[in-house]
């Protein structure tokens, strides 16, 4: 039974949905957005909270490749497979592993950097019109190094950053020590961004957005969409409970549980999820100045009003296994070696699933199946960071407006 008839339904409230309901309705269009839980309920509400627009370089990169036997011997490391997981997980693997390759990096860096480049655009434009400026940190953030061949064995990253004109420098001692006081003597140098930023907090940021939506013309309908059903003149949408929406067009931004619903459709996206961790401690466990990353170990250490963050790593374990809390206490420990005077006590654990692509790119475009279904998932740790200009991206499609970049590596169809 057919209940509602809405212009444009957008299936997952997290902040790629909420955000493309925003650059819709400024696109004059009228938006639904549907979610099981609520909006930003799942991924949006814990992650680390910046807006990394100068992390072009993919997962996949020679780095990572040649530490990856390394990490995937700790089960607490920075990358991990759950045993129970890894027949499942082999496919993606090796799409992983060819992803990594020289000439698909330089492929992917340039794809991510234009995207990047309509992120931050659309980002400075949706926080200026809905008058979030109150609710962004620009602190700029320190990527922490424990030896000088660590530093060094970035200068392919860091070559591929400057030629994207990404501002950054290399710091030690005093100007080190005065960026972020209180490290361990076992940091010797940093890579300071000046221009990255962070959000007071990612749940109140996601919630600031879908209110400014709310007040354009969105609304949300709190339901567990099962099955898309294209039509000559639209989309059915069939809800869990027997009924169902008619749509003129639909978005597809349901993070990792995405692929349950495109399938179906044809598309056989190799949807994986990264299991992320963290542990947020109060706010004066630690005198923390600005977003403090961890290459080495996988993880960052970020200043929110709800606390500090401790969180990061990735675990591929898809969507049904328990959560491993270990992984959130190993990161504890290693942040309080790295800075001393860490209070680790009162803090709150979280998981959520980051929707994951072999080559770090995102799906975004039409389904295989109709023209009146456009995808938008697969952002991995990037979501927040791509989240508006997803959203334009995704208003230009449906809208027909001309598209800012070359959307071809960014297609569903791609693998």
């Amino acid at each position: 039974m057919i209940t509602e008839t809405v212009d444009v339904a957008i299936v997952g409230g997290g902040i790629i949905g909420i955000c493309a309901a925003f650059k819709l309705q400024e696109a004059g269009r009228t938006t639904l957005l549907i979610d099981r839980k609520g909006l930003a309920e799942e991924t949006s509400r814990g992650n680390a909270g910046a807006f990394a627009f100068s992390d072009v370089i993919p997962m996949a990169n020679s780095g990572v490749l040649q530490k990856l036997p390394k990490w995937l011997s700790d089960p607490l490391g920075p990358l991990t497979i759950r045993p129970e997981y890894l027949a499942q997980i082999t496919p993606w693997m090796m799409r992983f592993w060819r992803a990594g390759w020289p000439d698909r990096v330089a492929a992917s860096i340039r794809a991510q950097s234009a995207l990047m480049r309509v992120a931050r655009s659309e980002a400075e434009s949706l926080i200026t019109n809905a008058g979030l400026e109150h609710l962004i940190r620009r602190d700029g953030v320190l990527e922490l190094y424990e030896s000088e061949s660590e530093l060094r064995g970035t200068a392919k990253d860091d070559a591929a950053k400057a030629a994207e004109g990404i501002e950054f420098r290399h710091v030690r001692g005093a100007e080190l020590a005065e960026l972020q006081p209180g490290l361990s003597p076992k940091i010797v140098a940093g890579t300071f961004i000046p221009k990255w930023e962070t959000v007071q907090d990612p749940y109140d940021y996601a919630l600031a957005v879908a209110e400014a939506a709310t007040a354009r013309g969105a609304s949300f309908r709190k339901a567990e969409v099962t099955q898309l059903r294209p039509q000559d003149d639209g989309v059915i949408i069939e809800l869990s409970d027997g009924t169902a929406i008619r749509a003129k067009q639909v978005v597809v931004a349901g993070g990792a549980w995405s692929k349950r619903l495109t399938s179906p459709l044809g598309d056989d996206i190799p949807l994986e999820t990264e299991r992320g961790y963290n542990t947020t401690l109060p706010g004066y466990s630690f005198d923390l100045k600005r977003q403090l990353f961890f290459g080495g170990h996988g993880f960052v250490v970020t200043p929110l009003a709800s606390g500090i963050r401790v969180g990061g790593a990735v675990e591929l374990g898809g969507l049904k296994l328990p959560p491993n809390f270990k992984r959130a206490d190993a990161m504890l420990t290693k942040a309080a070696r790295f800075m001393p005077g860490l209070a680790t006590t009162g803090g709150k654990q979280w998981m959520g699933f980051r929707p994951s692509l072999p080559d770090s790119l995102p799906a975004i475009g039409f389904s295989r199946r109709s023209r009146n279904i456009v995808y938008a998932f697969g952002h991995g740790h990037l979501g927040l960071t791509q989240s508006a200009g997803t959203g334009k991206l995704v208003a230009n499609l449906l809208t027909g407006a001309a598209q800012p970049i070359d959307m071809s590596p960014f297609s569903p169809q791609r693998f």
